[in-house]
């Protein structure tokens, strides 16, 4: 009877184990909140892939001279972002809440 109870509590605990990891890897990989490209830092734009400090600074000086962005396309007009840049990030940006 002790054997069984030892087994059962082990069982137990290892389903309680799997059980928490999974509920972490999960709750990990909830989608990020969005960057907007018209208020972030250099700092927080780098965090979107294949943005790095020289485009992070082009997207600030460009939003500086031209204004905000109306819709997330118009990334593109910032030199080093082309079509190919915008497909890895459009799903992680927005020009606003709700946008």
């Amino acid at each position: 009877m002790k054997k069984f109870l030892v087994k059962s509590f082990s069982v137990q605990l290892l389903l309680f184990f799997m059980i928490g990891s999974l509920l972490t890897s999960f709750l990990l990989s909830a989608p990020a909140k969005k960057v907007n490209i018209n208020t972030a830092s250099v700092a927080e734009l780098q965090t979107l892939p294949r943005i790095g400090p020289q485009i992070a600074q082009r997207i600030v000086d460009f939003r500086s001279k031209n204004g905000k962005f109306k819709r997330i396309e118009e990334i593109m007009k910032v030199r080093g972002i082309g079509e190919k840049v915008f497909e890895v990030i459009k799903d992680k940006i927005t020009v606003g809440s709700g946008k």
